[in-house]
């Protein structure tokens, strides 16, 4: 009997097979093209990745001379300059005491390894019977099983959920939505806090290995930093049961809000701490997790041996890159042009819509921002989730030749919409208002207001 027709325009196994997607063919500054002659304005970054744009020479000219003299060497048999030198970039630059960089091919890689990396440490300094991992409702930590567990998005997790190791759930920081009438920022953050010193309590103190959470959220709640004193308070109930603080900064770090570490803002430092996306800006998969002292000091004095691993750790060509990168944003002051854009993108955002009947909350930090979509603005309640906003944001966009990040399901992984901005560091002026003004046409022609 005859199989199911295949499709004969590719080859490949893509993500969304029913979906016809175009072709890039080329990059610019902030833009790609597509084979059709499209120009589009990479509002998003990808999946805010592209933080020098597409076409910056530093990077590519430091791929080629790396690739020329060596382009691979396994870090079972070698270190490499290129490892060495970004290693040392990273932990000289990190605030608090990261003085170690575990280098990984991507985010996911980099939270499956910092949850290894904290278990370890458990282990080798006598406290096996810590395994327990804490996270927050609506969070995004990887699509790996391991970094799947410790997120939060239920949609993601779902289909897998059997498969998935147990993460227990506090609340995420999102005043939009749940700060109460009469609460202040700062009281409301206090109390939400407060729910992981109870839920690790209710776990058992002993038990409980780590805590991670994104230092400013991602994709699957748009853009939301702490509010004043949130951190520091998590901080400190880590600090007095002993629980490991991970920051997750695979898509806030490398610069996006402003400062090279986005916790940089918040006045404390975690134990690890996961990057990727920005670090190797799209030139080269890269991602790493720095360490702190205490935890590589636990490892060398005790069996001396991270027993964790990939082909790619460390892949001498991604490490050139990365350090390009991570050069460039330095030496052309790109950090203050995203602070200086962020204020334009924000004062842009909030006039064009902050009075839109369907834009229920605009938020973020630096070059890092989403708009909240409502049905109605007084009573914040969500779209129907089967009018499919978010995925006709994105198509429509892309026609005005804008690519955005629009996600749905960002209230409890069915109903809310954002759409999500992180272009490229830099963008000046006339850039903010281009990405404004066909956004407002996609929102516009979506949402018929």
């Amino acid at each position: 009997m005859a199989g199911p027709k295949r499709n004969i325009d590719t080859s490949v196994f893509h993500r969304a097979p029913k979906t016809k997607l175009r072709t890039a063919v080329k990059g610019d500054g902030p833009y790609i093209l597509d084979d059709a002659g499209n120009r589009y304005i990479d509002a998003s970054g990808g999946a805010a990745v592209s933080c020098l744009g597409h076409s910056h020479p530093a990077p590519i000219r430091a791929i080629q001379e790396q690739a020329t003299t060596l382009a691979f060497a396994h870090t079972g048999f070698f270190t490499s300059n290129a490892l060495e030198n970004l290693a040392s970039f990273l932990t000289s630059e990190a605030p608090g005491n990261l003085t170690r960089a575990y280098f990984t091919s991507g985010g996911s890689e980099s939270v499956e390894t910092a949850l290894k990396l904290a278990r370890q440490y458990c282990v080798e300094t006598g406290q096996a019977q810590r395994s327990r991992i804490i996270a927050r409702r609506q969070s995004y930590h990887g699509n790996t099983l391991g970094a799947l567990s410790a997120g939060g998005n239920l949609w993601r997790r779902a289909a897998y959920e059997p498969l998935l190791i147990g993460v227990t759930h506090v609340a995420p920081c999102y005043p939009y939505r749940d700060r109460g009438a009469h609460e202040t920022e700062a009281d409301y953050g206090l109390r939400i806090a407060d729910e992981l010193e109870a839920e690790i309590l209710r776990l058992g103190p002993e038990t409980v290995m780590c805590f991670i959470a994104e230092t400013v959220a991602g994709a699957t709640l748009g853009c939301v930093p702490p509010v004043p004193g949130y951190l520091k308070r998590i901080r400190d109930i880590c600090d007095k049961y002993g629980v490991l603080l991970i920051l997750d900064e695979v898509m806030c770090g490398m610069g996006r809000t402003g400062t090279l570490f986005a916790y940089e803002q918040e006045g404390i430092a975690p134990d690890l701490v996961t990057i990727a996306k920005g670090l190797g800006a799209g030139y080269q998969p890269v991602g790493a997790v720095l360490a702190s002292e205490r935890i590589y000091e636990a490892i060398v004095e005790g069996s001396g041996f991270f027993q964790h691993g990939h082909t790619y750790t460390g892949h001498v060509t991604a490490c050139a890159a990365a350090l390009a990168v991570q050069e460039a944003i330095r030496d052309e002051n790109l950090l203050d042009n995203v602070k200086r854009a962020g204020s334009w993108l924000a004062e842009g955002l909030n006039m064009t819509f902050g009075a839109h009947p369907h834009v229920g909350d605009i938020r973020g930090r630096g070059l890092f921002w989403a708009l909240e979509f409502v049905a109605d603005r007084a009573t914040k309640a969500p779209f129907d989730p089967d009018k499919k906003i978010a995925a006709r944001l994105k198509a429509t966009a892309l026609d005005h030749g804008l690519i955005c990040y629009p996600m749905g399901g960002i209230i409890d992984g069915r109903q809310g919409d954002h759409v999500m901005l992180a272009p490229p560091f830099i963008v000046d002026d006339g850039h903010i208002a281009e990405i404004i003004g066909k956004l407002e046409a996609t929102i516009k022609e979506v949402l018929k207001g």
